[in-house]
C-alpha cells in the first residue's frame, strides 16, 4: 500500500515537472524567436499556436498508448525522448533560425515554419505525459474524473509556476540555451527516476510472490 502511495506520489511529481517544462520552453520559444521575427503578436500567435496543436496531438497519442498495459517504464521514455528531443534546439538552434530567416522574412509564417521546427516534436512528447499520467493513477472507474482533475490541477500548477519563475527570474539569470540544456538535464533525471522505481516495483512484487509460494504449497499439502 504504501508502494503504491509512493508511486502516485512520483507520477504526480513527474506530471507537475512536465507542466513546468512545457511553459518554460514555451516563453523561452518567443525569447528566441525575437532577434529574427521581433517579438510582436504575430510571433507569439505563432508560438502559442504550435504548442497548443502539439500539445493537442499528444494529449491524443498519451491517451491512446495508456491503453496497451501502462507502466512506468514506458513512462519514462516520454522524459528521456523529450529531452533529446531538445538537443537540436540547444546545438543549432541558431543555425536553423538563420536559414528560416533568410528564405521566410515575413514574421507571421517565418516564425509559424520557427515554432513548427524547434517546438513541435518535444512539445508533443511532453503533451503525452498528462494522459498516460493518469491511467497511471486510476485503480478504478468510479475514481477516474476525480484523478484526473487532481493530475491536471497538479499538472497546470506546475505550468503556472515554470511561467512566473522563467519570465521573472530564469531569463533574467541565465543564457536561453543554459535553462534549456537544465530542462533537458531535469527531463533525464525524471526518466531515470521513473524507471528506477519500476524495476524497484518488479523486484518488490517478485520477491512477495516468491515468499506466497511455499505457504500456498503447504496449504496445498
Amino acid at each position: 500500500m504504501q508502494s503504491t502511495q509512493m508511486t502516485n506520489y512520483l507520477v504526480m511529481s513527474l506530471a507537475f515537472t512536465s507542466g513546468f517544462i512545457i511553459m518554460c520552453v514555451e516563453l523561452l520559444g518567443g525569447r528566441i524567436l525575437s532577434p529574427y521575427f521581433g517579438s510582436s503578436i504575430y510571433v507569439w500567435g505563432s508560438v502559442i499556436t504550435i504548442f497548443m496543436l502539439a500539445l493537442s496531438i499528444g494529449y491524443l497519442l498519451g491517451g491512446r498508448w495508456s491503453l496497451n498495459n501502462p507502466n512506468l517504464a514506458r513512462y519514462s521514455t516520454f522524459f528521456l525522448v523529450a529531452a533529446v528531443a531538445l538537443i537540436p534546439t540547444i546545438l543549432w538552434g541558431d543555425a536553423i533560425m538563420d536559414q528560416i530567416f533568410l528564405h521566410v522574412e515575413d514574421p507571421r509564417y517565418g516564425s509559424l515554419i520557427a515554432s513548427a521546427i524547434i517546438f513541435f516534436v518535444p512539445t508533443v512528447i511532453l503533451g503525452m505525459v498528462s494522459p498516460y499520467s493518469v491511467r497511471l493513477l486510476v485503480e478504478n472507474r468510479e475514481h477516474s474524473g476525480q484523478v484526473a482533475g487532481r493530475l491536471y490541477f497538479v499538472s497546470t500548477a506546475g505550468s503556472a509556476l515554470g511561467t512566473l519563475a522563467t519570465s521573472f527570474y530564469l531569463v533574467l539569470w541565465f543564457e536561453v540555451n543554459s535553462i534549456l540544456i537544465s530542462a533537458a538535464l531535469v527531463l533525464t533525471a525524471c526518466g531515470g527516476i521513473a524507471q528506477f522505481w519500476h524495476h524497484f516495483r518488479t523486484e518488490e512484487s517478485e520477491a512477495g510472490s516468491n515468499l506466497q509460494t511455499p505457504a500456498v504449497k503447504e496449504s496445498a499439502i
